[in-house]
């Protein structure tokens, strides 16, 4: 993937972020003829009719089109009746909205990554709810042939699909500009601890898409995006900065939406939904984080056993003197330092962006020093929170 990189650069931070190299970068058209297969470009956004794409005879020129797009290109684009059948998509709305409707009689209020938690009503983990809820629905709607083509375009063979849906209520306010998952889910502090060459791969491990459940004038808020902001390489920490964030108020785009339609975009692309100006709009989304098969690690580790024996031993050497850097070098090798995936129903991001790692659980018993029946406690509630 093409980025704004310094030649050499290893490491990034804040200082790297300069607005007039990323309005610079940024300060590009989109034309029709980069894109054979679109049928317009709206604000910088080519669009594609859902009929076309499914009907392509060449189908690897159209994959590759698609992946510029993504990559080198905008970084966004749109799907003009990506799910043909508005039956389709009423049938699996039913399901959201019966899955909401069951939310709030628990009493429960879902966490939100980017908005105040309740704010919006959000249904966690709806591929697996969906599913069990009524699996003809399911299956129809995931049977969509341009999902599966946008996603074995950019991920290839093997992609996991997860899908989380938004409702944004009339007078919804809208969510701070962003990245996205991975690196845009932790803090600066941490994101720059990971090499450069990690800030160009983490966007091309997961794909965003958002499938429009009713119809979205611009009022009703639907998502706000600056084309060509995934080059930047600095964004994932340049995007939590006033200056950034002032720009990307002033030259966002926003595209209204028809049932149906469909986005899809690079993670790396800042973008945030809009508010529901509306008095009578419930904007409904169900939106996509897609996954490259390759995010996993070779081999399954019982982390949570693997803590659980070490822990007495970075007690003794706590005690003993041992500096930071060796208990950390220890919990690094012995617990799961990231939190994802987990239920984020039972486990939600309620003090920041991604609730607790599980090394952050046994870092934190260091330091208090616990009991190690403790520690065995909370790390198995903790792992029971993470359970679908």
């Amino acid at each position: 993937m093409s980025v704004a990189s310094a030649p050499g650069r290893t490491w990034l931070s804040e200082q790297d972020c300069d607005l007039d190299a990323f309005r610079a970068l940024i300060d590009r058209t989109t034309r029709l003829a980069d894109h054979p297969h679109a049928v317009s470009v709206r604000d910088n956004v080519p669009l594609y009719d859902g009929e076309r794409l499914r009907t392509a005879g060449d189908r690897d020129a159209l994959r590759a089109e698609l992946v510029r797009a993504l990559a080198d290109g905008p970084g966004i684009f749109v799907v003009q009746g990506a799910f043909p059948d508005p039956a389709v998509v009423d049938r699996l709305t039913a399901v959201f909205e019966a899955l909401i409707a069951e939310q709030r009689a628990a009493g429960a209020t879902a966490g939100d990554h980017f908005a105040e938690p309740g704010a919006n009503d959000r249904v966690w983990n709806a591929l697996e709810k969906a599913a069990l809820y009524d699996p003809e629905a399911f299956a129809d709607y995931y049977a969509n042939e341009v999902l599966a083509l946008v996603c074995a375009a950019w991920l290839g063979p093997g992609y996991q699909v997860t899908s989380q849906v938004n409702v944004v209520n009339p007078g919804g306010a809208g969510q701070r500009v962003h990245r996205d998952y991975h690196l845009g889910f932790l803090r600066n502090a941490v994101a720059a601890a990971y090499p450069a060459q990690v800030h160009r791969l983490s966007p091309v491990l997961t794909l965003q898409g958002a499938v429009a459940h009713c119809d979205m004038p611009v009022e009703s808020g639907p998502t706000l995006y600056l084309p060509y902001s995934q080059l930047y390489e600095p964004g994932y920490l340049a995007w939590r900065l006033p200056r950034f964030q002032a720009y990307f108020e002033a030259r966002h785009v926003q595209l209204p939406l028809v049932k149906g339609d469909a986005v899809f975009f690079n993670p790396a692309l800042f973008h945030a939904a809009g508010g529901n100006r509306t008095a009578g709009v419930r904007r409904t989304a169900n939106l996509l984080q897609v996954s490259s098969a390759f995010g996993r690690a070779m081999e399954t580790v019982d982390r949570e056993a693997v803590a659980n024996a070490v822990f007495p031993v970075l007690l003794r050497r706590a005690a003993a003197g041992a500096d930071a850097a060796w208990l950390e070098n220890v919990i690094a090798a012995s617990a799961e330092g990231y939190p994802f995936p987990t239920n984020l129903d039972s486990d939600p991001p309620v003090d920041g962006l991604a609730p607790p790692a599980q090394a952050d659980l046994v870092r934190r018993a260091v330091r208090e020093g616990w009991d190690p029946g403790l520690l065995r406690t909370r790390l198995r509630a903790g792992a029971e929170r993470r359970e679908s």
